[in-house]
């Protein structure tokens, strides 16, 4: 009998996670992305959340996400974009009873993922060394900005920030020697996106781990960390010579043709990858005086020389409109694209063949729009079954079903502002 045959056998759930239970004490985005991950892969993913505001991000609005007669909840949608999947529940972790529910639920959990200022949970005495007493097998992942320990340990970390003091501005944005030049941040909080993504990678690692040595483990991310290592080939390249990289705008530092071409209706973006597609864009555009040229013919003369090259090309780019352009193109086997705004991506054949947009209904009868999870395991695929949920949509039931308590505590722990 095949492993899925006895998984299924067994009862086992489709998703990959579904063994696992994650406390989530993060809020606005880094945390709040690494669970998201956890929660599409099946785990069980309890939100705790400050009774009365929850997460900070509720409250970034407009937008809004909207009831079934079309009115605006009390839920901005950049909380709804990182919290599907999971069950909310209140507490205050500031009171000591609240500290011991938390424990509680640490002692039941696989996961805690927070990110709280260093030695605040310490002081709640929910920091890793204190609930991996009661929970040797905990797997306890700390964000920050700037990591649990150094210089600036202690300062707030801000996306903003780490996008210009880790060096991903000084490569984003047009060339300075052109109209429009000088620093950019990237369109989305892109250094607590990648940190929620490793740290996705560094939890799955530690309850693989596990796996063989029985116990958890502590997890110390940051932000500033995970924008530098997403300097990549940049960084690797001013190791090696000392040259510090600079702003390219949208061409590329080591291929050539590869940028925007204005053509006769808009712009397109071509992206020739190498030598062999060199050729193939010449063919494309009609210039064999080009694809004949010696000087062209290698990446190195086309990078050395693309102050000459570039102009000309524009020139011919310039003939014909964009379809015609990419049709031919796409024929010769060029990668190229249109310049899509978020309207277009969702119209884009292939993005709605592989069902990118995902509705959600909600309780209250509305529909909350997410974007599908990249991870597509086809054995134990992502699920999207619990929308965003409501501030302390399942206090009652956690309190209930997961820790034992009765009507009456879970009414104690209400009237006396616990959750």
């Amino acid at each position: 009998m095949s492993s899925e045959t006895t998984w299924a056998a067994m009862g086992g759930q489709t998703g990959a996670l579904s063994h696992i239970r994650v406390l989530d004490l993060s809020r606005i985005l880094a945390g709040p992305w690494c669970t998201q991950n956890l929660a599409d892969m099946g785990a069980e993913v309890i939100k705790v959340e400050r009774p009365g505001t929850g997460d900070d991000t509720r409250a970034w609005g407009p937008p809004w996400v909207r009831d079934a007669q079309g009115a605006d909840t009390t839920d901005s949608t950049y909380y709804a974009a990182a919290n599907r999947g999971k069950k909310s529940i209140t507490v205050d972790i500031a009171r000591p009873e609240g500290q011991a529910l938390v424990r509680r639920l640490a002692e039941r959990s696989d996961v805690v993922v927070e990110n709280y200022k260093i030695g605040d949970l310490k002081r709640y005495g929910l920091d890793y060394d204190s609930l991996s007493r009661i929970n040797p097998r905990l797997v306890y992942c700390s964000i920050t900005g700037y990591g649990q320990d150094g210089p600036s340990a202690h300062k707030p970390g801000y996306d903003f920030v780490f996008q210009a003091q880790g060096g991903l501005m000084s490569i984003t944005g047009e060339n300075d020697q052109l109209p429009g030049g000088g620093p950019q941040k990237v369109g989305v909080a892109i250094a607590d996106v990648m940190t929620g993504m490793y740290a996705t990678i560094a939890i799955l690692s530690a309850l693989q781990h596990r796996t063989v040595s029985d116990r958890g483990q502590y997890i110390d991310m940051a932000l500033l960390d995970c924008i530098v290592a997403l300097g990549g080939n940049q960084v690797t390249g001013y190791f090696a010579n000392g040259k510090v990289p600079h702003r390219y705008g949208n061409a590329h530092a080591s291929l050539v043709p590869y940028q925007v071409f204005a053509v006769a209706d808009g712009e397109i973006v071509v992206a020739v990858g190498n030598d062999k597609q060199w050729q193939q864009y010449c063919a494309a555009i009609e210039r064999p005086d080009l694809a004949g040229n010696e000087r062209w013919k290698k990446v190195t003369g086309r990078i050395v020389g693309r102050q000459e090259l570039v102009p000309e090309l524009a020139r011919t780019m310039l003939a014909r409109p964009r379809d015609e352009w990419i049709a031919r193109l796409e024929a010769h086997g060029v990668p190229c694209g249109p310049i899509n705004d978020y309207a277009q991506v969702f119209e884009d054949a292939q993005v709605r063949h592989r069902g990118l947009r995902v509705d959600m209904p909600k309780a209250d009868g509305g529909i909350v729009s997410t974007i599908a999870s990249p991870l597509r395991l086809r054995g134990t695929p992502p699920a999207y079954d619990r929308p965003p949920p409501v501030l302390g949509d399942s206090t009652d039931a956690v309190l209930r079903e997961l820790l034992g308590c009765s009507e009456k505590d879970i009414a104690a722990y209400r009237r006396d502002g616990i959750v």
